[in-house]
């Protein structure tokens, strides 16, 4: 299994990366390294919901992303606010749809639009960055 990134910084990016499997069960880890950073950075109140968000973007990356593997990007752009990303190597965005109570997929950016402070999706030159904020002031 690859080695997370991990730098004990108070802010700035990559706080913690790791590279991933595109596989279901790399949710857990993505979980695991999500609950570290955040427990690091004594923001113990934001764990639940960016373990949810962190599941919802991986589950997505998995389903809609290219290659082998994701990376799963967790940053601190300031002292209370996190950004938690997931990069995959597929460059069409994703779709936020209209759920019904009848289905269980399509719920995932709803989801993570209702826990985030923010949400959205940086293209990059192979891929895309889908990422969610949670805490403090800063955006985009």
């Amino acid at each position: 299994m690859p080695q997370p990134t991990t730098r004990a910084r108070p802010t700035g990016p990559p706080g913690y990366s790791e590279t991933l499997p595109r596989e279901p069960e790399s949710a857990a880890t993505a979980r695991r390294l999500v609950r570290i950073a955040l427990s690091v950075w004594n923001l113990d109140d934001l764990v639940e919901g960016g373990a949810v968000i962190i599941s919802e973007l991986v589950s997505n990356a998995v389903q809609h992303g290219r290659r082998e593997t994701i990376r799963v990007v967790i940053d601190r752009p300031a002292s209370a606010c996190v950004r938690i990303g997931v990069v995959d190597f597929s460059k069409v965005p994703p779709v936020h749809r209209e759920t019904n109570t009848g289905n269980e997929h399509g719920r995932g950016l709803a989801l993570v639009e209702a826990l985030a402070s923010d949400w959205g999706t940086d293209p990059l030159p192979w891929g895309k960055q889908v990422w969610a904020q949670l805490g403090g002031e800063v955006r985009g």
